[in-house]
């Protein structure tokens, strides 16, 4: 429910009867929420903040989208390979894995967006490659486990390719519970993209992503509240959304799992 409430309005945002994102009124400076049909209120420039806020976080949620469904195909071919393959492939894997996880990791976003450049491109790579090792390392252990069973070994005796058993069978296996992981990383690349916005390393103008937003208006956070409190909000409910929307197809998934080994 709390993930509906942001994703909706978020998708809807175009065709919402709102003024635009970047439509200034400087006579209407600061107005307070619920004033003059500005149901958040308006910001140092006289804009929406709501319609800020959806348009925003349009850009946000692509970013964030992109990024895990971009780590979540890297970490499940990496994981697959480690797992199943064995030896020097997973001694590389499991060795990047290590190396990777043992960086500050927004340290190391604000090192690469120095480098590169603050893109949309750039930001939903950089997230995605700080990422993929949650999902490796799932899915390696995933792996792991499921080329014992029998079905595998009766693959090899028909003389299958071992990338065919692999590719058509173990993957197919495993993906649902390393999609749910995936899923999960969506708040966490949110919030890493949001922080990057915050810093100044997000997503330039004309973008308008939800740490800008309160980037923008931290400055009058005493007389004017909601210039950095509602967007806050809005990004509290999306993650505490996802993270209940993943625990909870996680539990299904583990209640059908012990059903069926009944």
């Amino acid at each position: 429910m709390c993930t509906l409430l942001v994703v909706v309005p978020v998708a809807l945002a175009q065709v919402l009867p709102l003024p635009g994102a970047g439509d200034q009124d400087l006579s209407r400076r600061r107005l307070a929420p619920l004033t003059d049909g500005h149901l958040f209120g308006t910001d140092q420039l006289g804009r929406d903040v709501l319609s800020r806020v959806l348009h925003g976080g349009q850009v946000s949620l692509s970013i964030g989208v992109l990024a895990v469904v971009v780590s979540g195909l890297i970490g499940i071919v990496a994981g697959a390979a480690a797992g199943y393959y064995g030896r020097w492939v997973d001694a590389v894997v499991s060795r990047l894995l290590e190396a990777q996880m043992s960086l500050p990791l927004l340290m190391m976003l604000l090192l690469v967006v120095a480098l590169f450049g603050p893109s949309v491109t750039v930001i939903t790579c950089v997230i995605a490659i700080a990422q993929w090792p949650e999902v490796a390392r799932l899915t390696r252990s995933l792996v792991l486990v499921e080329r014992e069973k029998p079905y595998v070994a009766a693959a090899q005796v028909l003389g299958l390719p071992r990338i065919a058993i692999l590719a058509r069978h173990i993957i197919p296996n495993i993906v649902r519970q390393a999609s749910l992981v995936v899923l999960l990383l969506l708040a966490q690349a949110v919030l890493l993209e949001s922080a990057l916005s915050y810093l100044g390393a997000g997503p330039q103008r004309p973008f308008a992503t939800w740490g800008r937003i309160i980037s923008d208006g931290q400055d009058y956070i005493t007389t004017s509240w909601w210039l950095v409190t509602l967007p806050g909000l809005v990004i509290v409910l999306l993650v505490v959304g996802v993270n209940l929307l993943g625990d909870g197809l996680r539990d299904r998934t583990r209640r059908r799992a012990t059903e069926g080994s009944r």
